[in-house]
């Protein structure tokens, strides 16, 4: 069994996404368990946005972010938004920390200046491959007061970490049985680039050690990055935050999760109406169980019940079928009738509908609800509730056409029925079958054709008493030849 790491204890975790293109699932997904673990122990959930590859910087990904973590309802407690006592909470403002922790770990013999050109570090690192070993940068060798001096004199150069040739480093992560490196397999990362910008390693540690994060829970690609920040971190003799590397989310194949399979932006699934708390649910399950077996839980419920050591590691597939049934069990188990009315009313008003939310449209919602899994279907189904031009199928033309005998008969009856409530309407059909010596499924198919030009729509009665006696007479009569 693995060791429980959580307790009452002062918890700081973090998500640091990269303002690179589209808000990403897999930002939610680890968003989510950073917001429980802090949530759980009281503690501090951040926000931090690592802009400085400037190279792949996108203007508007940074305020996308911010908007998806609000939809989600996993506000943090210090941000760019909000602020916090740990800020600025933007890389690119924190410059000049960068810089001097780096001269610290050069004026400590941790790290060191490297003058070689991009044309000697390629050929540097094609003679390390071929000879099977990490690249060796002439750099480290040098004097240390004559690298001062170069550097003084102005000459372009960064800073590498000096990576101990001796012994190992081991990654203690709590999903895991202990990771070892051999650090004479581990590269002298640079953390300073000559433009003065760090790299994600410098940032990275400085600004968790900064902002007090004592966990670290990201995305299981990053392991092979972390022996790197362990020798950071025992370079400025801090003591290393807890690590739990979380599984990928995979494509059906079991590769790594990527737009190119499967949609990866958040906004994509917004813009199909799927409902967040499903989502956060469904991404819940990635990798871990609830202990009683639960399917559906929300939030509060999550974090009575989550134990990071209890994530699972066999690589979670990202099964769109399945959060679409997640979230038809919210719209159909969990919501009101009244929220899925007002939610879907929003959505589509976000949309360009100008449906009003009346009697009508609640109506057609509590009728539709079983039928649709996200908000996106619902129009689509729907147009004859909305309109007397809706589109007819062949399908349905062809049960119009061979009824011409009992369309008729039942459009007369259906005029002057004394009540049109779908008891009534449904109890009209039986009495006219048995009379005629049919069955229901002769009967009703034509006229469902008739009024909403398919033979998929809700139950028929429910369906006649929505659209309303005189709708439903008139477009009985229409179809009549």
């Amino acid at each position: 069994m693995r060791k429980r790491i959580l307790s009452r204890m002062s918890v700081v975790t973090r998500i640091a996404p990269s303002p690179t293109g589209d808000p990403h699932v897999g930002t939610a997904y680890i968003g989510l368990f950073n917001f429980i673990l802090a949530r759980q122990a009281g503690g501090r959930f951040i926000l931090r946005i690592e802009d400085t590859d400037r190279g792949r910087y996108v203007a508007d990904s940074e305020t996308r972010i911010f908007r998806m973590m609000q939809w989600l309802g996993l506000t943090p407690d210090e941000s760019p938004l909000q602020g916090g006592p740990n800020g600025p909470y933007r890389q690119s403002e924190r410059m000049d920390l960068y810089g001097d922790y780096a001269r610290q770990l050069v004026a400590s013999g941790h790290a060191y200046y490297a003058f070689e050109t991009p044309d000697e570090l390629s050929a540097l690192r094609e003679a390390a491959q071929a000879a099977g070993h990490v690249i060796h940068v002439p750099s480290r060798d040098l004097d240390a007061a004559e690298a001062q001096r170069r550097v003084d004199a102005g000459e372009a150069a960064v800073i590498r970490l000096k990576v101990p040739r001796e012994g190992e480093t081991v990654v203690n992560d709590v999903l895991r049985d202990p990771i070892h490196f051999q650090n004479r397999e581990i590269d002298d990362k640079v953390l300073l680039k000559a433009d003065g910008f760090p790299t994600y390693h410098l940032a990275n540690v400085v600004d968790d050690r900064a902002m007090g994060v004592t966990h670290v829970v990201r995305a299981e690609e990053w392991i092979t990055s972390t022996p790197i920040h362990i020798l950071l971190y025992r370079a400025f003799s801090w003591p290393e935050p807890v690590w739990a590397h979380m599984p990928l989310l995979r494509n059906a194949d079991r590769s790594k999760i990527s737009k190119r399979k499967n949609p990866t932006s958040v906004e994509w699934y917004q813009q199909q109406g799927f409902l967040p708390e499903a989502l956060l649910n469904f991404l819940a399950t990635m990798g871990w169980t609830h202990p009683d077996g639960r399917e559906i839980f929300d939030l509060p419920e999550l974090e009575r019940v989550f134990r990071v050591e209890d994530v699972t590691l066999g690589g979670p597939v990202f099964d769109q079928a399945r959060l679409r049934w997640y979230n038809g069990k919210y719209l159909r188990e969990v919501l009101t009738e009244d929220d899925v009315a007002r939610r879907l009313h929003a959505f589509l008003a976000e949309h360009k509908s100008d449906l009003p939310l009346d009697d009508h449209f609640r109506a057609v919602t509590r009728l539709m609800t079983p039928r649709i899994e996200v908000f996106s279907e619902f129009l689509d189904k729907t147009p004859y509730f909305w309109s007397e031009t809706y589109p007819v199928t062949e399908k349905a033309q062809a049960a119009i056409d061979g009824a011409r005998d009992v369309l008729p008969d039942l459009t007369a009856r259906l005029k002057n029925a004394p009540a049109f409530d779908a008891v009534s309407i449904k109890a009209l059909f039986q009495t006219y079958a048995e009379e005629q010596g049919l069955k229901l499924g002769k009967v009703m198919p034509p006229v469902r054709a008739a009024v909403a030009g398919t033979l998929e729509s809700p139950d028929l009665p429910e369906l006649l008493a929505t659209l309303g006696q005189e709708r439903v007479v008139a477009r009985l009569t229409r179809a009549l030849p």
